[in-house]
C-alpha cells in the first residue's frame, strides 16, 4: 500500500511538473529588418528589433504577428504550436516572389538553449502592450523687429524646424532665415513661440480603441485568445443579417467566411453564425475556419452545443489539438 502511495505520488508530481513547463520563441531576422512580434494580438517589443526572444510562453498554441514600421510592407501572420519545455527559433526571411516568410529553424530544450546574443531583444511574455513608439515635432521661430534706430541688416525672420522620430532613426534640422533693409532704429525686440506636438501609435490588432485602453478585456475571461479585438454589438448584427438573408447553406457559409476571415469574433458571435446554417457538415467547417478569427478561443467547447452529433465534436476537438500554419 505505501509503495502505491509512493508511486501515485510520484506520478502526480511528474504531471504537476509537466503542466508548469514553459516555452521560449525567437524570431530573427535573416537580413537584418527590423520588425515588431505580436503573439495573440498583444504587440511584445516596444521597438523594431532584429532579433526578438519571448520567454515564459504557458501555451501550447500561439497566434503569431509579424509587424513592419513601414506600414506598406504586409504583415505576417501565423499560428504557431509550441512543444511545452522547448525555445523555439524562426527566421524571418524572403522566399523566392521576394515576399518575407516565416520560417521554422531549429527547436532544443530550454535546458540546452545558448545564451541570448548581444543584439537579442530578450522580453518575458506580456498580456500588457508596451507603450507605443512616438513621433515629436518642435517648431521654433524667431522674430527680429526694429523699434527705434537704424539697422545695419535690416529685419530678420529665422525659422527653425526640427523633427525627430526614434523608431525610424530620422533626425531633420532645417533653418530659414529672411533677411531685408531696414532705415529704422537700432533698438530690437525678440520673440520665440516653440510649439511641441507628439503623435503616437498602437501595432495592436484590430480596430483602435476609444479612449486610453489599448487591449480589449472580455469581461470575466482570461484565457488564450485568438485575435485582438472582437466585433461590437452593432457590426457583428449587420453581418449576422447579411448571413441570414441568404436561402441556402451554402451562399451563407460563403458569406460567413467572408465576414470572419477580415474580422475578429467572440465564441457566441460564431455560435450564432453557425445556428444559421442547416447541415452539421456546414456548422463543422465554419467552425473549423473561424477558429483563427475568434477571440476567446479558451471558450471553444461552448460551439459544441451547436452540433448533433458526437463525432462532430470530436473532430473539432481533434482539428483544434493540431490546429498550426
Amino acid at each position: 500500500m505505501k509503495k502505491l502511495f509512493t508511486l501515485t505520488a510520484l506520478i502526480l508530481f511528474s504531471l504537476a511538473s509537466f503542466a508548469q513547463l514553459k516555452t521560449n520563441i525567437v524570431v530573427f531576422s535573416e537580413q537584418g529588418e527590423q520588425f515588431f512580434l505580436v503573439l495573440n494580438g498583444i504587440q511584445q517589443n516596444a521597438e523594431a528589433q532584429t532579433n526578438v526572444k519571448v520567454t515564459d510562453l504557458i501555451q501550447p498554441y500561439y497566434k503569431v504577428k509579424i509587424m513592419f514600421p513601414d506600414a506598406n510592407q504586409p504583415q505576417i501572420d501565423k499560428n504557431i504550436n509550441f512543444n511545452q519545455g522547448t525555445e523555439t527559433t524562426f527566421c524571418l526571411k524572403k522566399n523566392n516572389k521576394g515576399e518575407y516568410v516565416l520560417r521554422w529553424q531549429s527547436e532544443v530544450p530550454i535546458a540546452q538553449a545558448p545564451p541570448p546574443a548581444p543584439n537579442q531583444n530578450v522580453i518575458v511574455y506580456t498580456t500588457t502592450a508596451p507603450p507605443a513608439a512616438s513621433t515629436s515635432v518642435t517648431y521654433t521661430e524667431t522674430s527680429t523687429t526694429v523699434v527705434n534706430g537704424n539697422s545695419p541688416t535690416g529685419d530678420n525672420v529665422s525659422m527653425g524646424v526640427n523633427i525627430n522620430d526614434p523608431e525610424m532613426g530620422v533626425n531633420v534640422n532645417m533653418n530659414i532665415n529672411a533677411g531685408g533693409t531696414s532705415t529704422q532704429s537700432s533698438s530690437y525686440s525678440s520673440t520665440t513661440t516653440t510649439t511641441t506636438t507628439t503623435s503616437s501609435g498602437t501595432y495592436n490588432d484590430g480596430p483602435p480603441p476609444s479612449g486610453n485602453q489599448t487591449v480589449y478585456v472580455m469581461p470575466g475571461y482570461n484565457g488564450p485568445t485568438g485575435c485582438a479585438w472582437p466585433m461590437d454589438d452593432n457590426q457583428f448584427a449587420s453581418a449576422y443579417s447579411s448571413v441570414a438573408s441568404k436561402d441556402f447553406d451554402e451562399s451563407k457559409l460563403i458569406i460567413a467566411k467572408q465576414i470572419i476571415g477580415t474580422n475578429c469574433l467572440t465564441c457566441n458571435q460564431v455560435k450564432q453564425m453557425m445556428l444559421l446554417l442547416d447541415f452539421e457538415d456546414n456548422r463543422l467547417d465554419l467552425a473549423k475556419f473561424a477558429y483563427g478569427y475568434t477571440y476567446d478561443i479558451g471558450n471553444y467547447y461552448m460551439l459544441n452545443d451547436a452540433f448533433d452529433f458526437d463525432s462532430t465534436i470530436e473532430e473539432l476537438d481533434n482539428y483544434i489539438r493540431g490546429y498550426s500554419w
